[in-house]
């Protein structure tokens, strides 16, 4: 069930690597990548916990998870091979949402799926395990496009990032039918209810319509006055995208409770809005763990390709060769990180089991937080080998660890749609990062894109801190 996991990383890895590229060599200044890439976290947050919240009520000839799996998989497909021959920003910025929404249709499930089918004492090996796949993928997609240049001939640029695309599209598919045609899923019956499945009634309560009608108020009321204190203040624009999101976000509740007080007692969104009241603790914490992990690393991901290229004054240009070997160096870079998260999943089990989940993750997010102010203040790109070591390592743990904690203390019938909640908190930090690292590349860094690797390191650190409040339990 993790071979189809190296096809899904391929897709992300290729995406994380190459998005910046495509989108300056369409014109985009590098204080808009952030805001550019806003694509990414917006359609996680949508879509997993609504993949997560279906794929706990479906049961069919292929089971719970895999139709969602088999079917973001074809969607991916089609949107990798699109991605590389688009023209125009806005046209990228389109396809970039597409493709994410697809993967993400296709990842969701394989996170529940092994908390599905394997009891508690394998979990934390079988999601270091999946790392080890998502390492391998990943190390393969960042050094796709440097080995089509230098082993294949392949002509650098655009010709590059469109061939790894379409091997990556061919690559995922197969993996995928491998996963989908060799698992077997225990049907909804076998999954035995626990004690911790009676807070989590299956219809919608008075409570739950009456929470989501105040949260959807305060998101709009909320939403309405940083739009006003935008215009008043005039501070970044980005902040008119967080407002937006707010108030739509509001919008969409209300309409939830419209429906549900017209007659409709089974309303989806208010569900899952019911499992938010009643998240385990173990949840509330790594949410706050989750916001300064993944705020650290979607900055890496965005001003990695230009803050190595600044190193070198002649490759700062988009459309210059320089800057085209600046980007394959990232890739390699990323590779390397990979290859270690995926050598260190290997060894994280035993780790914990000694030191403990928490004191484990500490560990990691530290090293990944030395590793990420390696990024930012070394003075030759040669040598990011090294620090690149120190993110792999956090890589492994954020990876794995998180949902090993998560799968112990949730109701087995609700696995799913806790699974998508929980990745609620790892897109907030990145649509919070989308609108604001522009303006701390611009406003205190001077545009200099390396500030922002800086703020990752910080985050990081901060979220290393946090990992040791995560109970040992999972009390509700």
């Amino acid at each position: 069930m993790c071979i189809g996991l190296f096809g899904v990383q391929i897709v992300w890895g290729l995406q994380n690597v190459n998005t910046s590229r495509i989108f300056q060599t369409l014109g985009a200044d590098v204080d808009e990548l952030a805001l550019l890439w806003i694509a990414a976290p917006i359609t996680g947050l949508l879509v997993q916990p609504v993949v997560g919240h279906l794929s706990d009520r479906t049961w069919g000839r292929l089971g719970r998870r895999r139709p969602y799996i088999l079917a973001g998989a074809l969607l991916t497909a089609l949107a990798l091979l699109a991605m590389p021959s688009v023209t125009t920003l806005w046209s990228a910025c389109v396809m970039l949402w597409v493709l994410t929404a697809s993967i993400n249709i296709a990842m969701e499930p394989f996170r529940a799926l092994v908390a599905d089918t394997l009891p508690e004492p394998q979990r934390t090996s079988a999601f270091a395990l999946q790392v080890f796949f998502i390492g391998a993928g990943a190390v393969f997609a960042s050094a796709l496009p440097w080995m089509l240049t230098n082993w294949f001939g392949v002509r650098g640029g655009g010709d590059t990032v469109a061939a790894a695309y379409a091997t990556g599209a061919v690559l995922l598919l197969v993996t995928v039918g491998w996963s989908v045609a060799t698992t077997s899923e225990r049907p909804p019956e076998a999954l035995a209810a626990g004690p911790a499945d009676i807070a989590h009634p299956e219809a919608p309560s008075e409570r739950g319509a009456a929470a989501l009608l105040w949260s959807g108020v305060g998101w709009t009321s909320g939403g309405a006055l940083i739009a006003a204190l935008t215009l008043v203040l005039q501070p970044p624009r980005e902040l008119y995208l967080i407002a937006g999101i707010a108030a739509v976000f509001g919008l969409l509740q209300l309409a939830a409770v419209a429906l549900r007080r017209s007659g409709r007692t089974s309303i989806g969104m208010v569900v899952i809005v019911e499992d938010i009241l009643h998240m385990p603790l173990v949840l509330k914490r790594l949410a706050l763990v989750q916001f300064f992990t993944w705020f650290g690393m979607f900055a890496l991901w965005v001003y990695a390709i230009p803050a190595v290229a600044a190193l070198d004054p002649v490759s700062r240009d988009p459309a210059s060769p320089g800057y085209a070997r600046s980007a394959d160096w990232v890739g390699m870079l990323f590779a390397e990180y990979n290859a270690v998260a995926a050598l260190v999943a290997l060894v994280l089990p035993a780790i914990a089991r000694r030191v403990g989940r928490r004191a484990c993750h500490a560990l990691c997010l530290t090293c990944g937080a030395l590793g990420l102010l390696g990024f930012a203040t070394f003075a030759r790109a040669g040598d990011l080998w090294l620090p690149a070591i120190g993110i792999g390592v956090a890589w492994a743990a954020i990876l794995s660890l998180p949902y090993a904690m998560l799968s112990d203390g949730v109701p087995a019938r609700k696995m799913g749609v806790y699974m998508g909640i929980h990745n609620i908190f790892i897109v907030l930090p990145q649509l919070v990062a989308a609108a604001t690292l522009g303006a701390l590349v611009r406003i205190p860094f001077g545009g200099a894109p390396g500030g922002a690797l800086t703020g990752a390191a910080v985050a990081l650190a901060i979220g290393a801190c946090l990992a040791l409040t995560i109970p040992r339990a999972s009390p509700v």
